[in-house]
């Protein structure tokens, strides 16, 4: 009998739920919008529950969430701005309905590990989604880095861009952080006008690379990963990435030794935004491993 494994891709906008063999090969998959916690719930439940040979389910999810196995809050989505999101048990009702193993990590951990896969003998690596908002996983050593949670690189704050001191970025919590300076809200905030319609001229995406570019020297100095990948929509224009390296050599300003830029700072080596999907079937196989210890 087939094994099979799944993937839920938890996003504030809408859920990917994909099942996929031992060969990570996409058997089926479907996405739907994320609306109440109920009738999404629901929906990903539908989709898993014809699948007799599904082995487990890994689910990478938008944030904050309690991924401490110890809490009685485990698996709830905790202090969200998402409407009708903050504190819901996510997991429970997934678990009590499809009865088997279930891994829960940040979608930012998922696409991470999906990378790590996807890039033979990289072991330190930090992933960021640039979109509607910003998020990160770094993996090392065969362990995502976090403590009593998940790490936050989202909201990390950075040196503002000398032309625009007095913006205040688009996060409802915090005055200069990477979310509220970078993300693709960010865009519209400043110009009045969607990041897909802005003109690859405009000296907005300098800021954009400015800002992004410090997210990398974080990463730099904190982590020493082999590889930086930026995914989301923001990085999806071609002229980005050119520009991110630009600012990070300039920032950077030869301090430590790096990787040829060009290889260190990159976008996703698995197409069609697939990291996550990739990175959860890795995940489900190895919790039903575990499973059956």
């Amino acid at each position: 009998m087939t094994k099979l494994y799944g993937s839920v891709e938890a996003g504030g906008t809408k859920f990917v739920c994909a099942v996929g063999n031992s060969e990570f090969e996409v058997i089926a998959k479907t996405q739907f919008p994320t609306t109440t916690p109920e009738e999404t719930l629901e929906k990903v439940i539908a989709f898993f529950k014809p699948y007799e040979e599904l082995e487990a389910v890994a689910v990478g999810s938008f944030g904050p969430i309690d991924i401490d196995e110890t809490s009685p809050t485990y698996g709830y989505v905790t202090k969200t701005p998402k409407p009708y999101w903050s504190h819901v048990d996510m997991i429970g009702p997934l678990k009590e309905a499809l009865q088997v193993p279930f891994y829960f990590t940040t979608d930012v951990n998922s696409s991470a590990y999906g990378e790590v896969i996807a890039r033979d003998g990289v072991e330190n690596l930090v992933y960021y989604t640039i979109g509607t908002g910003i998020g990160a996983g770094a993996y090392q050593h065969g362990e995502f880095v976090g403590g009593i949670g998940h790490t936050e690189m989202g909201h990390t704050y950075l040196m503002k861009h000398p032309s625009e001191l007095d913006f205040r970025g688009v996060c409802p919590f915090h005055d200069g952080c990477l979310e509220g300076l970078a993300a693709g809200p960010s865009l519209e905030a400043r110009t009045g006008i969607r990041g897909e319609n802005i003109p690859l001229e405009s000296d907005v995406w300098e800021k954009q690379a400015f800002y992004i570019a410090q997210a990398a020297i974080q990463a730099t100095m904190m982590f020493r990963p082999e590889v930086i990948v930026f995914g989301g929509g923001v990085m999806a224009q071609e002229h980005m990435v050119k520009l991110v390296h630009y600012h990070f050599l300039r920032l950077l300003n030869d301090y430590l030794p790096i990787p040829a830029i060009e290889e260190y700072i990159v976008t996703p080596a698995v197409p069609n935004n697939g990291s996550a999907t990739l990175g959860n079937f890795a995940l489900a196989m190895k919790v039903a491993d575990q499973s059956q210890d």
